[in-house]
């Protein structure tokens, strides 16, 4: 895990520039295809992907963009109408039957199937209109790290030259190198913080969401740790009633306009005694995870990046192998 997590940085600068000219003849596809709405379809880490694809979708073209029920199709073998739909599944082996069935359905039902594939080979990429190769390479440590980053830095390439967003892509340009001086911050506050833990919570919001979903994901898996990711608005819906002193939270922020309410958030926590890490900005009485910054949509990526080693540093703390999660294994064939 440490190793792969390591080589995110090299993974997506290959990426990028492997995809450009690709990536750029299907932004004037999209531009042509005019989707009516976005729809994603993915399982695990690929699926918080998927959720920061659908933040950056919605708040970049303005389209209403949903996540899809693989059930849907491989289950209940319902057939929703998909014309003039743009459907991304997004898969680190593209080979899980249940996602293959959601992709061949859609096509079928009319949708431009879009596949963000590690596997170049893959029964999906082969299933979908068209894929987009992540290029992380293989990838043999159960927890997804250098493929998710990837997922998240293709979907950015995407939307970037779908929208003509130069800005965003300058920025996405300079991803790598932020990506590496990420990868050597130091959060070993949170591993002395996590190390005795039962329950934590991680919270964002926005494009942050889903490297919450991602951190809280790995804590299960890599750490035993039970975790659960929220947004800082949804949190105060119920959640926020198991909050009390020395409650471990960690708060992941980009700056853009959520900022200030997972900033408000984090610091009404700190006010109940919850023991509160923040990363990504700074407020008094939080104690604070040292964070690279960029353009607030890369910065979700070097904030996981960041997170990537305290997990594998956190796991081995509590006596376990990140790399064999006990009943896990690399490719998860649902149907």
């Amino acid at each position: 895990m440490y190793r792969e997590a390591a080589a995110a940085p090299a993974a997506v600068r290959s990426q990028l520039a492997a995809n450009r000219h690709a990536v750029e003849e299907l932004g004037d596809t999209l531009r042509d295809f005019a989707p009516r709405a976005v729809v994603t379809c993915a399982r695990g880490s690929s699926d918080h992907a998927a959720t920061y694809a659908r933040y950056l979708i919605e708040t970049r073209t303005g389209l209403l963009a949903s996540s899809a029920a693989p059930s849907v199709s491989s289950l209940y073998a319902s057939r929703p109408d998909l014309r003039s739909v743009l459907f991304i599944v997004i898969s680190q082996s593209g080979a899980s039957p249940d996602l293959l069935a959601a992709a061949s359905a859609a096509r079928s039902a009319g949708a431009f199937v879009l596949a963000l594939v590690n596997v170049e080979g893959s029964p999906l990429a082969k299933t979908a209109s068209r894929a987009i190769p992540l290029g992380a390479g293989p990838e043999s440590s159960v927890a997804a790290t250098k493929s998710y980053i990837a997922s998240l830095s293709a979907i950015v390439q995407l939307v970037g030259h779908w929208t003509q967003d130069y800005e965003l892509l300058r920025a996405l340009d300079e991803a790598p190198d932020r990506l590496a001086a990420a990868w050597q911050l130091d959060w070993s506050a949170a591993l002395e913080s996590f190390r005795a833990a039962t329950s934590l919570y991680v919270v964002a919001r926005g494009l942050g969401l889903g490297i919450a979903q991602e951190a809280a994901l790995k804590l299960k898996e890599t750490c035993g740790l039970h975790a659960e990711a929220f947004s800082s608005a949804e949190l105060r819906h119920g959640p926020l009633a198991l909050v009390g002193r020395g409650f471990p939270v960690l708060a992941l922020a980009q700056h853009d306009e959520a900022l200030a309410d997972v900033e408000a958030l984090a610091a009404e926590l700190a006010g109940v005694g919850a023991d509160v890490l923040i990363a990504g900005t700074e407020v008094p009485g939080v104690r604070a995870l040292p964070a690279v910054g960029a353009h607030p949509a890369i910065e979700p990526l070097l904030l996981i990046q960041s997170f990537y080693r305290l997990a594998n540093a956190l796991a081995l703390a509590r006596g376990r192998d990140p790399d064999r999660p006990p009943h896990l294994r690399k490719v998860t064939e649902t149907v």
